[in-house]
C-alpha cells in the first residue's frame, strides 16, 4: 500500500502516452501507444494499398518511424496525426510503385478510369521531385485547397482518390449520375491543379 503512493501511474490517454514516451524515449511505452491505433492505422494502409501483406509492412514501418518522429515532433491530436503521417506514408509508396509512366491530366470529356486513378499520385510527385519534405507540404497544400472546391467536386475527388470508391460507387452514394461524377471530377482536378501551381 505504501509502495503503491509511489509508483508513477501508467498512462491511460494517448497525451499521457506521448508525453511519457518522449521524456523518456520508453519503446514500451510506444509500443502501448500504438498498439491501441493499429487497426485503424492498417485499415488506412489497406484501404490506399489495397494488399494484405503491404499494409502489414507499412503498419511496422510507420511504427519504426514513430519512434523518431514522435521525438522530434509536438503532438497534441495523436490519433489524427498518426492517421495523417499514415495516408501520407501510404501515398508515397503508392508513388514509388508507379511503374507506368506519368499519367497526363485528362482534359478529354471520356475519362479513362484507370488513368483517374493515378492522377493524384502524378500531380503530387511532379510538385514534389521525390523530397519528403516538399511531399508533407504538398499533401497540406493539397488540403487546403480540396477545401476550397465547390462541395460537389470536392466529394467526388475525395470518394474517388481518398476512399478508392469508383464512378458507380461514387453515383450510388451521391445521388449524382456517371455524367455528374465525371464532370465534377474534370472540374475538380482542373481547379486543384489549378490551385496548387499557384
Amino acid at each position: 500500500m505504501f509502495l503503491k503512493r509511489f509508483r508513477k501511474s501508467k498512462p491511460t490517454t494517448d497525451a499521457e502516452y506521448v508525453a511519457a514516451y518522449r521524456a523518456t524515449g520508453d519503446l514500451t511505452v510506444l509500443g502501448e501507444l500504438y498498439e491501441r491505433h493499429m487497426e485503424l492505422i492498417y485499415a488506412v494502409c489497406y484501404n490506399y494499398l489495397r494488399d494484405e501483406e503491404e499494409a502489414k509492412d507499412a503498419v511496422m514501418h510507420l511504427f519504426e518511424q514513430l519512434v523518431t518522429d514522435l521525438r522530434r515532433h509536438d503532438v497534441q491530436q495523436f490519433q489524427s496525426w498518426l492517421h495523417s503521417v499514415a495516408r501520407n506514408y501510404c501515398l508515397m509508396q503508392l508513388r514509388k510503385n508507379q511503374a507506368h509512366p506519368k499519367a497526363a491530366l485528362p482534359t478529354g470529356e471520356t475519362l479513362d478510369e484507370e488513368a483517374d486513378t493515378h492522377w493524384l499520385t502524378s500531380l503530387i510527385d511532379d510538385s514534389t521531385n521525390g523530397k519528403s519534405t516538399e511531399l508533407e507540404e504538398d499533401l497540406t497544400r493539397m488540403e487546403a485547397c480540396l477545401q476550397t472546391l465547390p462541395a460537389e467536386q470536392r466529394t467526388c475527388l475525395t470518394l474517388f482518390y481518398f476512399d478508392q470508391k469508383s464512378y458507380a460507387e461514387i453515383a450510388q452514394q451521391t445521388g449524382y449520375d456517371l455524367k455528374q461524377v465525371k464532370s465534377y471530377l474534370q472540374n475538380g482536378r482542373r481547379m486543384l491543379k489549378l490551385c496548387m501551381s499557384q
